[in-house]
């Protein structure tokens, strides 16, 4: 791959996440709240092994929602919002990200609440 196209790329991809990023508010919440989680896991002392789980976490919802963000759209371009089918996708994606979100609030439950406790106990 040529440099030039490897930067091209690069700034196709901030494009599309800052599109997200300025058009979607979920989106917006979600890197909020993957800073504040990121910011908890350092005043925790989380081990290695939790932060690596807690930074997966976080990159795979973010990328579920770039992928529930560019299906919308696509499904916008082909067919009007209106049709049935369309709206069934969106709310499969949007099923989709909610499961893992919930998911990802669990596993974040089991990784930081015994720390909690730890804070206060000790």
């Amino acid at each position: 791959m040529r440099t030039k196209n490897f930067f091209a790329s690069i700034r196709y991809a901030v494009r599309g996440i800052t599109y997200v990023f300025r058009h979607e508010q979920n989106f917006r919440v979600q890197v909020g709240v993957s800073l504040l989680t990121m910011l908890a896991s350092w005043i925790f002392s989380l081990t290695p092994a939790e932060r690596i789980v807690i930074v997966l976490l976080i990159v795979f919802i973010l990328v579920l929602e770039l992928v529930n963000s560019a299906i919308e759209k696509f499904t916008d371009i082909v067919k009007p919002r209106m049709h049935d089918q369309v709206g069934l996708v969106k709310d499969i994606m949007a099923g989709t990200v909610f499961l893992s979100s919930a998911g990802a609030i669990i596993l974040g439950c089991m990784i930081f609440i015994p720390h909690v406790i730890e804070l206060f106990t000790t």
